[in-house]
């Protein structure tokens, strides 16, 4: 049993010669408007000796200095437009205890998920951190952020930084906090369809076609992907194609590549979808590195649109994995910098005031992603950085996500090259996925 023990908000601490004003509006850009307005909850687990509470409020509250963002709050700006004030008003910390060991908890059910992470009902905080600690001496780490304020890079930056400064070391990378960075083009060159794209795709319903499943059908499973099955599904993978002499070349594809174009080709079998019914991979593309000039990792904020590849559910299982990885591959390639200029060009003619503020998902009334597929790429996310002075995590996991159909890929903190694939699935889907995940032939 999980129970809470203390709540408090934890102030950011300052160096005695930081000038600080509590009254600054930062402006939400066009990409902080296309983000969903929810809770991103990620967690940590680690084995004895841990930093005691002291430490890790005192690290967090110095990390705070340099990502104020978090312990502030959304508001208004003199025309209205939803900001983020930066009022130091505080980030949420919550201490909780367990009355088991860590290795009775795991591997942890969706009751002991929710009780690892704070409610979010009424939540004004940006941010909120939840330690729990169970009786062998072990805790468990929980860091939510509400989506709008940043994406899943930042977030990982901002882990790296609070470990860094319970070791008591600087802040290195600092942030960049300049969200006026997107400035459109004069004049405006709009090359793409957007308002297909980042417009309506975005918007969840409900297939009327879907199975009669409830949310208390859900379950949280984990595929451990090693070294030699990534290595024998990127062989299988590998599109042959001819060059320019008519010589044969081999494509080597990314193991994200890979593994989605394989997760997708799975969980399509176990939907039993109908051969007609189409079916897409919702797939997020991180900006940074593809404008130019580039933006840093560092930047506070959401720099993110998506790709969506889709096909026939037929298609997915008649042809063979290089096929769909082809299919994912050429999709990604296509939102390159000059897509993302479009799209702050089109984000800049269209759209005005707060007519994209983020969607809320609570109106729906089956949590599922069906016929479709969402991935999460944590892989390039800096996990083996967090030691706040004890070691390293000992295993790293999204929370549970009560969407069916939605997929993370984390890397695994051992540093031995696998990925760990936590997916939301219905349990009557259990079995033949259990069945058929590892089967690549």
């Amino acid at each position: 049993m999980i129970e809470q023990v203390s709540s408090k908000l934890l102030q950011p601490i300052y160096k005695d010669d930081q000038l600080i004003s509590t009254t600054m509006h930062v402006p939400l850009t066009i990409f902080d408007r296309l983000a969903y307005d929810q809770y991103v909850p990620s967690l940590y687990a680690y084995k004895p000796p841990n930093p005691s509470n002291t430490v890790l409020e005192r690290g967090l509250q110095k990390a705070l200095s340099e990502y104020r963002e978090w312990a502030g709050r959304f508001g208004e700006d003199d025309s209205g437009q939803t900001t983020i004030l930066l009022n130091d008003e505080g980030l949420r910390f919550i201490e909780a205890s367990a009355d088991c060991t860590l290795d009775q908890a795991m591997p942890f059910t969706v009751p002991t998920f929710q009780k690892l992470t704070p409610s979010f009902e009424g939540v004004k905080e940006l941010a909120l951190v939840q330690v729990t600690r169970f009786t062998c001496g072990s805790f468990v780490l929980s860091f939510s952020s509400n989506h709008i304020v940043a994406d899943g890079l930042l977030m990982s930056k901002f882990m790296t930084a609070w470990a860094q400064a319970c070791r008591g070391i600087d802040i290195h990378p600092r942030p960049l906090h300049d969200r006026n960075i997107f400035v459109p083009r004069n004049p405006s060159i709009i090359k793409f369809d957007h308002t297909s794209f980042e417009m309506t795709k975005r918007k969840l319903s409900n297939d009327s076609m879907m199975p009669y499943y409830t949310k208390d059908d859900l379950v949280h499973q984990v595929l451990h992907c090693t070294p030699e099955f990534i290595a024998k599904l990127k062989s299988k993978a590998s599109s042959p194609f001819a060059d320019d002499n008519g010589g044969g070349l081999t494509l080597a594809y990314s193991t994200f590549e890979c593994l989605v174009a394989h997760l997708w080709r799975v969980i399509t079998r176990v939907r039993g979808l109908p051969d007609s019914q189409k079916t897409y991979v919702k797939i997020s593309v991180n900006g940074r590195r593809r404008l130019s000039p580039q933006v840093p990792d560092e930047y506070i904020g959401n720099l993110v649109l998506w790709v969506y590849p889709e096909t026939k559910g037929k298609n997915l299982l008649d042809e063979c994995l290089s096929r769909t990885t082809e299919l994912i591959h050429e999709a990604v390639a296509k939102v390159n910098g000059d897509y993302f200029k479009s799209f702050i060009d089109f984000a800049n003619e269209n759209l005005h005031d707060d007519g994209l503020m983020p969607l809320k998902t609570d109106h729906m009334t089956v949590p599922s992603l069906w016929p479709n597929v969402e991935v999460q790429s944590w892989l390039g996310f800096p996990f083996n950085d967090l030691d706040f002075g004890t070691g390293k995590p000992f295993t790293v996991m999204p929370s549970f996500d009560p969407w069916e159909g939605q997929i993370y890929l984390i890397r695994s903190v051992t540093g031995d090259g696998s990925v760990d694939v936590h997916l939301t699935l219905f349990q009557q889907q259990l079995a033949l996925f259990e069945e058929i995940c590892y089967n690549i032939d």
